[in-house]
Formats: structure tokens, C-alpha cells, sequence
């Protein structure tokens, strides 16, 4: 997956809250919007990796997480996961299987991808299988210890959702899992362990992390 296609895509800025900006952007293809979120706090760059390999509490921060599980590691970089995502009665709540990879992103800057894989297991009857998924997550040093967060993301919750629903509805879904993902990662309390073994595959850079 390209980060600077996808990056740059065709977003409108619809609303800023808190700091965190949400745009827009139509998808070929799909009456459903693409959303992206964008946020920027001081950060180390190793301490938001671990975040996402710190996969038991991604309940901590992923806006409306019900279930999670890890479906295959190929290696520190790349895995298949599991979400269920709870939805509003008498909805099924969603069930997504995403393949995510760990890449660089420019000078510096480091890429979460994520690319839908729906026919990984099997139907589950519980849930409605989300057939069309794919996102990004970028995080890019700024200078002083400062990190530029990007999350961007398109997901057809499914023919159930009329389209109109799902876009007057995604913006709750970026603002609240960047809010959570600051909050988090501002609780000294909260110290993922970092996994060694991706130094093997990219080039991490810490912008001041004696001022973090």
C-alpha cells in the first residue's frame, strides 16, 4: 500500500475538535465516505509502535472495540487480526479481519497499513462479516519531541447501514479513537513493552526523547 497516494487522495476538512482535524473523501465505487483524522502531541516514537503491538488492550483506545484477537503473526511487522466493532440495536455488531503491516513512510515517518481480508475464516452467523475495509495509520516526528498523527480509514459496514447513516456517524469513529490513543499515551502509567526485534526491520529515529 502506498502511504503517499493515500495520503494525499482528494480529503475535504469537515470539523476540528479538541485538536484532532476530521476530513472526508469520496471512495470510487462506495456511497460510503472515507474518513481521515489528523492530530499532533508530544510523543516517542517506540512508546506509539508498542501501542499498537499491545494488542490485549486495544480496548483502551479503538472507538467501540468489542472483541479482538490475533489471528496470525508472520513476523513483528505483519498480522491478521480479528475486530468486532459493536454497532446500535438491533444492528449485528461488525465483524472485520484486517491484515496489517508495519512500513516506512518518508524521511523519518512510520506506516501502520491495514487491508481488509473477509474470506480469511469462515462466516460467523453471531456477526456481519464487513466485506470492504482498508486504512492507514501514519506517525511522522515533527521536531521537539512532537509526532503528527494520521488515521485514515474506509469501511462499508454493510448493506444494513444505509449509506447516509454510516457518513453522518464516521466522524465519532476517528475523533474518539485519536482522543483515546492521546489519553492513553499520555498515562504514565501506561508503558507498553517495545518489541526489540523490529529494529531488524525498520529504522525507528526519537526526535528529543530526553524531553518526552
Amino acid at each position: 500500500m502506498d502511504a503517499a497516494i493515500l495520503l494525499q487522495g482528494n480529503w475535504r476538512f469537515r470539523v476540528e475538535h479538541k485538536g484532532i482535524k476530521i476530513y472526508s473523501s469520496s471512495v470510487k465505487g462506495s456511497d460510503v465516505l472515507g474518513f481521515k483524522g489528523e492530530m499532533e502531541f508530544k510523543a516517542s516514537m517506540r512508546k506509539l509502535i508498542s501501542l499498537f503491538h499491545d494488542m490485549a488492550h486495544y480496548d483502551r483506545w479503538v472507538y467501540q472495540l468489542a472483541e479482538m484477537e490475533v489471528l496470525e503473526k508472520f513476523n513483528c511487522v505483519e498480522y491478521v487480526l480479528r475486530q468486532v466493532i459493536n454497532t446500535p440495536w438491533p444492528l449485528p455488531k461488525r465483524e472485520v479481519i484486517l491484515r496489517t503491516g508495519l512500513e516506512p513512510a518518508g524521511e523519518n515517518a512510520v506506516a501502520v497499513t491495514m487491508t481488509g481480508e473477509p474470506d480469511y475464516l469462515p462466516l460467523n452467523p453471531r456477526y456481519y462479516r464487513v466485506h470492504h475495509s482498508r486504512g492507514m495509520w501514519v506517525f511522522e516526528p515533527t521536531g521537539n519531541g512532537m509526532v503528527h498523527i494520521t488515521f485514515m480509514m474506509h469501511l462499508d459496514p454493510g448493506r444494513d447501514v444505509p449509506p447516509p447513516v454510516s457518513n453522518a456517524g464516521m466522524f465519532d469513529v476517528p475523533f474518539h479513537t485519536l482522543n483515546n490513543m492521546r489519553n492513553l499515551m499520555a498515562n504514565p502509567s501506561y508503558n507498553p513493552s517495545y518489541p526489540a526485534e523490529i529494529d531488524e526491520y525498520l529504522s525507528i529515529v526519537e526526535d528529543t526523547p530526553d524531553k518526552l
